[in-house]
């Protein structure tokens, strides 16, 4: 009988097609989950790039590189290493992973010196893996008390082209020594850190010459006896901006003292300038002492409508004059926020009362006049809205928090508590804060 012949000659039989078909399906799988694997990878340092950038406080740049890379390649244990001046050895050493114990374990063991496998990048700073530290040619072992690591994976931070400082990452989470695909989104992370870092030090650059600026056009308070009084501004938390809140105090005629409070709309340097303009015209109005409070802000705001395109601006404008065995408080607002009185006894009252619309909306309408009677030994505190606007809560809730602020530390020198009130203030500090307060003499 003769055999049966192949349908197929020189083709594989069926079973043969099976295995390559398999393995070449595996193949594929492979190669797409390393694809995966890597779009993770990069929408990951692409998530880690925007995180960094958006921090704009030096201390929270450098934190937020550390454990960045820790998330990005699953290290348990992270520290960036600042190079000082002549970037041979480490001004500043920031960690992260480390537990309360290995942290109390390493409280006296000081800053690194940048010795062992530290110093050698600092000394060749390229990308540098190690599988086993205690093995490398410049290991010089531990301090007492730190966490025996095994595996590092060091890479350089470079700012304008300089080595700022090193990023060192140790101990995968998974127990494999650093791979070159760490190597690589580490080196990445590394370059958008030199970014960031250069960009926080240009951002601070600006904000220090913006509050420069704020402060140069606030006056520094005079001598204002019999009176006490004492002044501060804090610029808002978000950098770079120029505000257009203000103060003043201007000792007139028998004992006499006129106290300004406030704030022009706008964050920069138009509205710098508008508050500059008005403090003046405003000062040059106040020594005609026939005028009330009212009638001076009515006539700064025809005066302002007349001659500058100035913006919409809130005010308190109060003269303290003597009256009997105290003073006498005459004020006026332009819809400001309503200044606080605290009595000798400490107790705190805010001066609720009707505000007038801003300068800027309508010079025609009347400006209402207050009047309060002082006794000896009086606080008066005026201030910006900065120091009580929070988005998340009502104003009455903001005024009620200052009142018990200022009840608490009414005792203080004036310094001392206008200090205390701008640094413990209610607000959420995305604003301009000044802040002015004065004290009658006591009797």
């Amino acid at each position: 009988m003769a055999a049966e012949q192949d349908p197929f000659p020189g083709q594989p039989h069926l079973p043969e097609l099976h295995v390559r078909l398999r393995t070449e399906l595996s193949r594929i799988d492979e190669q797409l989950r390393s694809l995966l694997d890597a779009m993770d990878r990069m929408q990951g340092l692409l998530d880690a790039v925007v995180a960094i950038s958006r921090e704009v406080e030096l201390p929270a740049v450098l934190h937020r590189i550390v454990t960045t890379a820790m998330d990005l390649v699953g290290a348990r244990y992270g520290a960036l290493g600042v190079l000082n001046d002549t970037g041979e050895h480490l001004e500043e050493f920031i960690t992260a992973g480390l537990s309360a114990r290995e942290r109390a374990d390493l409280a006296e063991t000081g800053l690194p010196t940048g010795r062992g496998v530290l110093g050698h990048l600092i000394s060749h700073p390229e990308p540098l893996r190690i599988g086993d530290i205690l093995a490398h040619a410049s290991s010089v072992g531990f301090p007492p008390g730190h966490p025996h690591l095994r595996t590092l994976l060091g890479v350089a931070i470079a700012v304008r082209g300089e080595i700022y400082g090193d990023l060192y990452l140790s101990e995968r989470r998974d127990g494999q020594p650093f791979d070159v695909h760490d190597e690589n989104v580490v080196m990445a992370l590394a370059s958008a850190a030199g970014i960031a870092i250069e960009n926080v030090r240009l951002f601070e650059q600006v904000r220090v010459g913006a509050e420069q600026f704020q402060r140069l056009l606030l006056p520094t308070l005079p001598d204002l006896r019999p009176f006490t009084a004492a002044a501060v501004y804090r610029p808002a938390a978000e950098p770079s901006k120029l505000g257009g809140d203000w103060y003043d105090a201007i000792p007139l005629s028998d004992d006499v003292v006129a106290v300004v409070i406030g704030d022009v709309v706008g964050h920069d340097l138009h509205a710098a300038a508008a508050m500059a303009s008005t403090r003046n015209m405003l000062r040059a109005l106040l020594f005609d002492r026939d005028s009330s409070p009212g009638a001076v802000l009515s006539r700064l705001d025809r005066t302002l409508q007349a001659v500058t395109p100035n913006p919409v601006t809130t005010t308190a404008l109060a003269r303290i004059e003597p009256e009997g065995p105290g003073w006498r408080l005459r004020w006026s607002t332009a819809g400001h926020v309503p200044p606080l009185l605290i009595t000798p006894e400490r107790r705190v009252e805010v001066l609720t009362a009707e505000p007038g619309l801003p300068l800027g909306v309508d010079p025609e309408e009347p400006r209402p006049d207050h009047s309060r009677f002082l006794p000896p030994g009086t606080t008066l505190v005026f201030y910006t809205d900065g120091l009580i606007e929070h988005p998340a809560h009502p104003i009455d809730r903001s005024l009620g928090e200052l009142t018990d602020l200022a009840a608490i530390h009414a005792a203080l020198p004036l310094r001392d508590f206008v200090c205390a009130l701008a640094d413990d203030h209610p607000s959420d500090g995305h604003d301009d804060i000044a802040l002015l307060a004065l004290r009658t003499p006591t009797a």
